[in-house]
């Protein structure tokens, strides 16, 4: 583990090409809140998640690869906890946002560990995945279980693609600290929907710290051919992402971190 206090998940940094423009996005369509504005990034808050958007160089900057897929190694999505799909589906029709998904699905009851919850795919301005979900009452963790009216009530967690699940774990169990809270196994013609990729089949693994922001792991088992984090990925890619980690220790020291499949992240 990497120090005696339990880590926390706090956020995730995104690059992206209009800071101005990501930042009214996030605010206007999905209700963040604005924290705080440097020139060259923006951070904003739901619940206790924070989104930290940062401002790439233009003469840097490399787009999202048109043809990123669901099972590709830098697909990366936050999952935004949702009071009432239908409603929240209509917001993101009426603000002509990109979809992943045709359209909500709720996985199978057959399924014991992910029956009844509902769930859509999407894309913000740059191309980055983001997720709608609503989960029915026996799957809820407490923080969704309030009187809250909102329709965004937070954000669940954030999902990285992974190759193989075990190599995934061993870093950010066994070296970073977090902890394994469930495991599912989803496929079907509503996972498929879902993630638009005909036959998925998907190994998650949820992991979580301090708070009720957590990481999950999605290591496609099928279809394969999913393609690697590309070797020379900068802060300046678009399809760049950071996971913002904290340990609560005054004397700690930034610590930059690099998982097996080439996700990057920040401890301190």
């Amino acid at each position: 583990m990497a120090g005696e206090t339990v880590p926390r998940c706090a956020g995730v940094r995104l690059t992206v090409a209009d800071l101005e423009r990501s930042a009214a996005f996030y605010v206007d369509v999905l209700g963040f809140e604005g924290m705080a504005a440097t020139a060259d990034e923006i951070e904003l808050r739901m619940g206790e998640m924070r989104l930290a958007l940062r401002r790439a160089a233009p003469q840097a900057l490399r787009p999202m690869p048109p043809d990123s897929r669901a099972n590709d190694r830098w697909f990366r999505h936050i999952a935004i906890v949702v009071r009432d799909m239908g409603a929240a589906f209509e917001r993101l029709r009426t603000y002509g946002v990109e979809l992943i998904s045709s359209a909500p699905q709720t996985l199978p009851d057959w399924n014991p560990a992910s029956g009844g919850i509902e769930a859509l795919y999407f894309r913000d301005p740059d191309g980055h995945p983001l997720e709608l979900i609503r989960f029915p009452p026996d799957k809820r963790k407490a923080a969704w279980r309030g009187t809250n009216e909102e329709l965004f009530l937070g954000v669940d967690h954030s999902a990285i693609v992974v190759a193989y699940t075990t190599a995934s774990v061993a870093f950010y169990r066994d070296e970073i600290g977090l902890s394994v809270i469930a495991e599912a196994h989803n496929f079907g013609a509503e996972q498929a929907a879902l993630s638009g990729l005909p036959g998925a089949c998907v190994q998650v693994t949820s992991l979580l710290g301090r708070g009720t922001f957590g990481l999950e792991l999605m290591e496609y088992l099928a279809p394969r051919g999913g393609r690697p984090m590309p070797a020379d990925t900068g802060a300046d890619d678009l399809w760049w992402t950071e996971t913002l980690i904290e340990l609560d220790s005054p004397e700690g020291e930034r610590r930059l971190l690099r998982d097996p499949d080439g996700h990057t992240g920040e401890m301190r």
